[in-house]
C-alpha cells in the first residue's frame, strides 16, 4: 500500500527535481528516499521519475500519478486537521504563512494575545512572498497564510479582516508645505523609494498611485526597514501601509507621515485557506483575535 510518507517524498522530488535536495527537505537520507520511491514505483507498476547523475525528469505517467498524489495529501491533511481542530483552536497545531511587509508589524500585536488565550496552540510561522505562500497553501504545506489584497489567490478562499491606507513618508526638512493628506498626482516620484519586484506592496503602490509599470525607480529595497532609513537619511520618500507607519515612523522624530488622499482601502489583509479546509472553525477564532488586537493599535 502506498503511504502518505511516500507521497510526500515523491512530491518533494517533483518540486526540487533533485533527490538530495528532496531528501534534505524531508529530513531523511538520500538512500531512504530513493528506496521509498523505488518501492512506490514497484507497487504502481510504472516509473514516476527518470533519473541519472545529472537530472531528474517526471515521466508522463508520473505527472498523472503526482497530480492525484497531491490531491490525496491535501485530503489526508484535512482529515487530520478535522480531528485535531474539532474542539476549537485551543489545542491545535497550525502552520501559518505571512508576507514580510506584514509580519514584523502584525505579529507583535497579536502573538501576546494568542499566547494568553491559547497557551497550548502550536503555531508554526513561515515568512515568504505572496506567490510562494499561495502555492504552499494550495499544496497543503501551510494551513493558512496572511496576505495583502488585491492578489491573485488562484482558487483559494480569502477571509478579509483588516483594511488600511498608505501614507507618504518624508523627511521633515524636505517638506515645503505640511498637509494632512496628499493626492497621488502631487507626489514627486523622481525620488520615490520602493520595494523590489516580487513584493506585492510595490504593485499596490503603483496601482493606487497610477504610476506607470515601466517607471524606473531611484532605489528599490528588499525591506521596509531599509526604506525608512533611506528616508531618514534624506535619500528620498516612500509610501507605507498604516501598520508599518505605527511602528516604524512614529519612533523617528525627523520623519513626517502624510495620508494618501486616494479612494481606499489601499490594501486589505486577509487569511487565505483552501475552500474545503476542515480547520475553518479554528481560523475563525484566530481572525477574531486578529481583529480585536488590531483595533487596539
Amino acid at each position: 500500500m502506498i503511504t502518505l510518507k511516500q507521497i510526500n517524498y515523491a512530491l518533494s522530488i517533483q518540486k526540487n527535481l533533485h533527490f538530495k535536495k528532496a531528501a534534505d527537505e524531508c529530513f531523511v537520507s538520500p538512500s531512504t528516499l530513493s528506496n521509498a520511491i523505488h518501492e512506490m514505483e514497484a507497487q504502481l507498476g510504472t516509473q514516476i521519475f527518470e533519473r541519472d547523475n545529472k537530472k531528474v525528469i517526471v515521466t508522463r505517467s508520473g505527472e498523472e500519478i503526482l497530480k492525484k498524489a497531491k490531491e490525496i495529501k491535501i485530503q489526508m491533511l484535512d482529515i487530520y486537521k478535522y480531528r485535531e481542530n474539532n474542539n476549537s483552536v485551543a489545542n491545535s497545531s497550525i502552520s501559518m504563512g505571512i508576507i514580510p511587509t506584514v509580519g514584523p508589524y502584525f505579529l507583535p500585536l497579536i502573538l501576546p494575545a494568542l499566547k494568553e488565550k491559547f497557551p497550548n496552540l502550536n503555531l508554526k510561522i513561515i515568512e515568504g512572498q505572496s506567490s510562494q505562500l499561495v502555492t504552499k497553501v494550495k499544496d497543503g504545506d501551510l494551513d493558512m497564510a496572511i496576505l495583502a489584497l488585491p492578489f491573485d489567490i488562484k482558487g483559494l478562499l480569502a477571509l478579509k479582516f483588516w483594511k488600511e491606507n498608505f501614507f507618504l513618508i518624508s523627511h521633515k526638512d524636505e517638506i515645503l508645505n505640511k498637509r494632512n493628506k496628499i493626492k497621488a498626482k502631487n507626489i514627486d516620484t523622481s525620488n520615490l523609494l520602493v520595494l523590489e519586484d516580487g513584493h506585492c506592496l510595490k504593485k499596490h503602490i503603483i496601482s493606487v498611485c497610477k504610476i506607470s509599470t515601466k517607471k524606473k525607480f531611484t532605489m528599490e529595497s528588499s525591506s521596509i526597514g531599509t526604506l525608512i532609513q533611506l528616508v531618514a537619511g534624506k535619500m528620498g520618500k516612500t509610501l507605507l501601509p498604516k501598520l508599518a507607519v505605527n511602528q516604524l515612523v512614529e519612533s523617528i522624530p525627523d520623519l513626517v507621515e502624510t495620508e494618501l488622499d486616494e479612494p481606499g482601502p489601499h490594501r486589505e489583509l486577509a487569511v487565505i485557506i483552501r475552500p474545503k479546509y476542515s480547520g475553518f472553525k479554528s481560523i475563525e477564532e484566530l481572525i477574531e483575535i486578529f481583529k480585536t488586537e488590531l483595533k487596539k493599535s
